[in-house]
């Protein structure tokens, strides 16, 4: 049977801000009557911790005939993998089989470390033990087994109960195949996008000319990635261009840079502003005036390029290859014109590349629009749903208290306790449908679930999925100020070696001192295992920039955004 030694590492144990035993932090975490978040490093025991509490909160549901009063389809455990469901049933169900024959001594030591504390007498002598040991007979006569289910499923379930009407609204077909991999219509899609590009109509030329200039300007692989891109973040983007964050994400240059309103185009200035031109025209007659050679050939490049009302050939008269002013001599005559006109090309070329900026952001969102399309009519011709599909639903249906209840009815299902493993690759979309959920209780006048969210943010490897493991600190934040939750911290493995963390503490250490780095607290360990650290030879940081770096604008990434 498994359980947790009775380490009193203190320093590795935090309970709601404060230093707490290994016992008492276990408790805690078990405890089904209240609301917990646990952040917990690689073997702490998370996954023990969540199927112990699923193993107390039938227990404390049991009356005293042996009755369960939190049935076990009551109990909702969240995961990502299948695989990972897989696991969590069969180790809730051998521990149970292990209870049923074990000797009542080894079952108060199980009871125990799980946080259960046994008022035990001669005269009156604890029924718990018993109970612990009947359990998985009272839940195979039950007849229904706890939920242990992923994301996707469960939200499935919740989509196939919705009504009609809410798969209408979300323009998802009545009858569908539910697709687990998106990876069939992410390639069939592309040759759709291409048709819409290429349709006579004015629509379809305007789209190939965003198309083509996209490609001109950043090339075939860097557009097809950018749109890639958006297409995997479907969901995202179609929440905020609902709401207009896409359209005003990336702003004109006018809004910018208020001194070209107006203007079709920064560079408009050099021919519609008198006032713009005058001070070019004075800096070319002051540099061709100069007797260095140099000076004057650059005051001739400068008329020059005004002539021609060529702007890259103005903006190379006055500045570097790197954009900075090119440096003229004190003693020139007329240096205050030209380092106004410097001033003014350096505002051009801003206000420049911001109309760039926006006119590339404008094409690529347009392109989208008409890419995600493509990809909901080809899911809606074969009949598919994936799972974006299924979260945005979820969302949907969560978000409305009184549709949120229906759904549930339907699912015969009034969760008394909701348990989710792997906290950190939660998505937002798929907090922002739990937490619509249990807000739903309140406005119902219903008590919500007692919560257990468990996970490490520093493990995060969903990214790819759109994990985002900042949502694990709002859904802390949500079970300590909305449930009254306890939230845990625990830096202790059974793991790792011993001379291994100490390596990791140090090195850790002493960067959480020097530069602030405020996300390590000090590891500890109880893993017997012999450790051992190898250590590369260090290597030194240059001292000067090469001059070829220099030319090229290197910067140390490390030290400078």
């Amino acid at each position: 049977m498994a359980s947790l030694r009775d380490d009193l590492f203190a320093p590795a144990f935090e309970c709601n801000g404060k230093r707490v035993a290994a016992h008492t932090f276990y408790a805690v975490a078990c405890d089904p009557r209240r609301s917990v978040a646990v952040q917990a490093c690689a073997g702490a025991g998370k996954t023990w911790m969540l199927v112990s509490r699923m193993v107390r909160a039938l227990l404390d549901g049991m009356d005293q005939d042996g009755k369960l009063q939190v049935r076990p389809h009551e109990i909702l455990a969240i995961t990502f993998t299948k695989r990972a469901a897989g696991e969590m049933r069969a180790r809730l169900y051998q521990w149970l089989r292990e209870f049923s024959t074990a000797a009542p001594q080894a079952l108060i030591k199980e009871l125990h470390s799980r946080g259960v504390v046994i008022q035990d007498s001669p005269q009156s002598p604890s029924l718990l033990p018993e109970q612990l040991s009947n359990l998985y007979q009272s839940i195979l006569s039950d007849g229904r087994e706890v939920q242990i289910r992923t994301f996707h499923s469960w939200f499935a379930a919740l989509l196939g109960a919705a009504p009609l009407a809410v798969l209408q609204r979300l323009e998802l077909p009545p009858r569908y195949e539910l697709l687990e991999d998106d990876a069939q219509p992410m390639a069939q899609v592309w040759r759709h996008f291409y048709a819409a590009l290429t349709q006579d109509s004015a629509q379809g030329r305007a789209l190939k000319l965003d198309f083509e200039t996209a490609v001109r300007t950043y090339g075939r692989t860097q557009t097809h990635r950018a749109l890639q891109n958006a297409l995997d973040r479907r969901t995202e983007f179609a929440l905020a261009d609902a709401h207009g964050v896409v359209d005003a994400s990336v702003q004109g240059f006018a809004r910018q840079h208020p001194a070209f309103a107006g203007l079709d185009s920064p560079e408009d200035c050099l021919r519609s502003d008198v006032g713009c031109r005058q001070i070019l025209l004075d800096a070319a007659q002051a540099l061709g005036r100069a007797s260095a050679k140099g000076f004057a050939a650059s005051g001739a490049d400068l008329q020059s390029a005004l002539d021609n009302g060529d702007f890259e050939a103005i903006f190379d008269a006055l500045m570097t290859r790197t954009g900075t002013a090119r440096k003229f001599s004190d003693k020139l005559a007329g240096l205050a014109s030209v380092r106004a006109a410097q001033t003014l090309v350096t505002q051009i070329r801003q206000a420049s590349d911001q109309h760039a900026a926006w006119q590339h952001q404008q094409r690529m969102a347009r392109l989208t629009r008409v890419l995600l399309a493509e990809y909901r009519e080809l899911k809606r011709q074969r009949g598919w749903i994936d799972m974006n599909d299924v979260e945005s639903a979820a969302l949907f249906v969560m978000r409305d208290p009184v549709l949120s209840g229906w759904v549930q009815e339907r699912l015969d299902a009034r969760i008394k306790h909701l348990l989710v493993d792997e906290f950190q690759d939660t998505n937002p979309l798929q907090w922002q449908a739990l937490k619509c959920w249990l807000e739903a209780y309140g406005g119902a006048g219903g008590a919500p679930p007692s919560v257990f969210i468990v996970g490490d943010p520093k493990q995060s490897i969903y990214r790819f999925r759109r994990a985002e493991p900042r949502v694990f600190h709002a859904a802390t934040d949500f079970v300590r100020e909305v449930l009254g939750g306890a939230v845990l911290r625990c830096e202790h493995t059974r793991r790792n070696a011993s001379a291994v963390l100490a390596t990791v503490n140090a090195v850790m250490g002493e960067a959480a001192q020097r530069d602030g780095y405020p996300g390590f607290r000090p590891h500890t360990s109880s893993s017997q295992a012999p450790g051992r650290v190898g250590r590369l030879p260090a290597i030194a940081r240059p001292q000067e920039v090469a001059p070829a770096m220099r030319a090229l604008g290197w910067r140390d990434s490390l030290r400078t955004p």
